[in-house]
């Protein structure tokens, strides 16, 4: 609906009915840019094609899920670097987010930002590579470069890492689970799927 006020009352929504539901930890909002008309995957999940429409929804959504401490819930924002402008689903083989870095910096990070400052109280990564901050051919979620580099040092991410479902094809068809799982805990991740 692009209303703010709608978002704001999304996240709050969620918040109240997950509590009820006993859950306190939301993997919600979906912070990726849908700026790739291939994409097969993310669609109507994101905000939309606008980095800065959705980095205010995101916002947005924060506020509401972290409004009434009564209903309070963790929140996600996902699928970090950013999942929207590629043509693979990542459930079923590895993506590619292959733009350059000045490109990534001014549109999939820019939600990324938003719900950092806002107060995201995790980031889940993506199953993608990104060659333009991780020159080897390897997951965003197991990679160093990404997770510590540019989440963390970068971007000055204080919270959770936690990594997408480490069945994913686009994980799993490199790694078995024990061995994605080491890896994204080197790489920075705090909790795994």
């Amino acid at each position: 609906a692009r209303d703010l006020a709608f978002t704001r009352e999304f996240g709050a929504a969620t918040a109240r009915e997950a509590r009820a539901m006993g859950v306190n930890w939301v993997f919600a909002p979906d912070a990726d840019v849908n700026n790739n008309p291939d994409n097969p995957i993310i669609n109507i999940r994101s905000f939309g094609e606008d980095p800065h429409l959705v980095a205010d929804n995101v916002s947005a959504f924060i506020d509401g899920a972290h409004s009434d401490p009564a209903d309070y819930v963790l929140v996600t924002a996902k699928h970090f670097p950013g999942h929207g402008d590629t043509a693979e689903d990542s459930h079923m083989q590895l993506a590619k987010l292959d733009q350059p870095k000045e490109r990534i910096e001014s549109v999939e990070l820019v939600p990324f930002r938003a719900a950092i400052a806002r107060g995201a109280d995790s980031i889940m990564t993506a199953h993608l590579t990104v060659p333009a901050f991780e020159p080897n051919p390897i997951p965003a979620t197991v990679s160093k470069n990404i997770l510590t580099g540019l989440l963390r040092d970068e971007l000055g991410f204080k919270g959770l890492v936690v990594t997408d479902a480490l069945e994913m094809q686009g994980i799993a068809g490199l790694y078995s689970q024990g061995d994605a799982a080491v890896r994204a805990i080197e790489a920075g991740a705090d909790v795994l799927l």
